[in-house]
């Protein structure tokens, strides 16, 4: 069979399995429609609650290092001859400055790959930037208790280099080519000297700060030092705002009127509308936007990498949203996915009680072997649920929360805790066209058979 028969085939075969999802979609069942209202429900919660505070500065960040930072120094810390103790070192505590989701880091994480990062590092990066956040780790502590709140700091560390030497290893052969295949470096303006490295680390400085600052997540006490970061927030936020407003007049030579004219809009609508600062976030990314028509060469470089990121990011990202949100609902929903909570509960408690309550009527009996086999499962399965779900940073907590007070154990508690936060369908559909599909399912493959293991000795331990 030649190649253009067999590439008919495969589209009949697309057709016919489009006409028999038509044929047998159960669109009058409630579930159904329930589930494809919270699939458009989450959709909406991610725009309005991701995309401009974190997507778009994460976005800016990425394009940032693909034109502002030189591949001899992303080669130097993160490439596949580092110190490998340097650049574990580093990527694997990331996480605990920038704060963001499993969604936010991969223009980050995309940016230092293409940069010329090892895979190891930059998979070391791809895990701990969601997963090592302090607040959350924190909340963890306080909300769910001390054990789980430790158990996932030093697991999500050691998680992070454990993954990224094992992805390594896995693609060695891989990663030796890429070490000995001669890298055309770009000598940026900092390279020659015109510009000193402490003035791009100030420029990125204020751009981090930006991300981290916007996101700030409320906690759950109205009191103590983390709140009070919280209420001042939107203030520190405008103050790297105008730090890196200085940066592009004094170190990119971008003329002070523009600045000014670029964040006019943004100080009206911050003085005008208090109480809803994303608007004047919104104004103050469009203006930077515009401003990089008027910047000069690296400034249109910025942008160009910018909305290169996006455009290959986002539509993967919203179709990934849906497809959770259409699964396992919105986190408003309630039992609105088209799984039921109830089973989720059920596959993931402490006893196969619930389970078999649910299967036969009758809960009372369990097999020996069923015990038996039972942590392996749950385990398993909060692993492979939480690395499907989709969590905004520190949504985790209050979700985990009430599977706890649903029968959930501690082992799938701390499994889902080192899968979800990392991963998630939007996050795999965007690492599948980074990485393949052959790296993407070795990673997340890697991550939940690690958290099924933890979570099966930890339960051990804490029971």
């Amino acid at each position: 069979m030649n190649e253009e028969n067999r590439k008919e085939l495969k589209i009949l075969g697309w057709l016919i399995g489009l006409f028999a999802v038509l044929y047998y979609l159960p669109a009058e069942a409630p579930r159904f429609q329930g589930a494809l209202i919270e699939a458009f429900k989450l959709a909406k919660w991610y725009a309005r609650e991701h995309v401009l505070l974190c997507l778009i500065p994460a976005f800016f960040i990425a394009g940032a290092i693909g034109v502002f930072v030189s591949q001899n120094a992303v080669m130097k810390y993160f490439g596949p001859k580092a110190s490998k103790w340097l650049s574990y070192s580093v990527a694997s505590v990331s996480g605990t400055i920038l704060a963001v989701c499993s969604c936010t880091v991969l223009p980050l994480f995309g940016g230092i790959y293409m940069r010329g990062a090892g895979l190891g590092p930059a998979i070391a990066f791809l895990y701990s930037g969601p997963a090592i956040n302090v607040l959350a780790i924190v909340l963890t502590a306080r909300v769910l208790g001390w054990q789980l709140g430790v158990a996932r700091a030093v697991g999500a560390v050691a998680f992070s280099v454990v993954i990224g030497l094992l992805m390594h290893l896995i693609f060695l052969k891989e990663e030796r080519a890429k070490a000995a295949k001669p890298q055309e470096v770009y000598v940026g303006d900092d390279e020659k000297g015109e510009r000193p490295l402490w003035q791009v680390a100030l420029y990125f400085f204020s751009m981090v700060g930006i991300l981290v600052f916007a996101n700030w997540g409320k906690p759950m006490e109205q009191q103590g030092v983390w709140y009070a970061i919280y209420h001042a927030k939107w203030v520190v936020t405008a103050l790297f705002a105008v730090l890196m407003g200085a940066c592009l007049w004094r170190f990119f030579k971008v003329r002070l009127a523009w600045i000014f004219l670029a964040a006019g809009p943004a100080v009206v609508l911050a003085i005008a509308f208090p109480g809803y600062p994303v608007a004047s976030f919104a104004a103050g990314s469009a203006g930077l936007a515009g401003l990089t028509f008027f910047g000069g060469a690296e400034l249109k470089d910025w942008r160009d990498q910018t909305w290169g990121f996006a455009k290959q990011i986002l539509p993967l990202l919203f179709g990934g949203v849906l497809a959770a949100g259409f699964f396992l609902g919105s986190p408003e929903g309630k039992d609105a996915g088209i799984v039921p909570n109830i089973w989720i509960q059920a596959l993931v408690g402490d006893s196969p009680s619930a389970l078999l309550s649910l299967l036969s009527g009758d809960g009372s009996q369990v097999p020996a072997w069923l015990a038996l086999i039972w942590p392996v499962w749950t385990n398993f399965f909060a692993s492979l649920a939480g690395a499907l779900m989709y969590f905004a940073t520190l949504t985790e907590v209050p979700i985990l929360r009430g599977l706890l007070d649903s029968g959930m154990g501690q082992g799938p508690a701390l499994a889902l805790l080192l899968a979800g936060p990392a991963l998630s369908l939007p996050n795999m559909l965007v690492i599948n066209s980074i990485l393949g599909p052959k790296k993407t399912l070795t990673f997340v493959g890697l991550v939940v058979v690690m958290a099924t293991v933890t979570g099966i000795v930890f339960g051990a331990i804490v029971r």
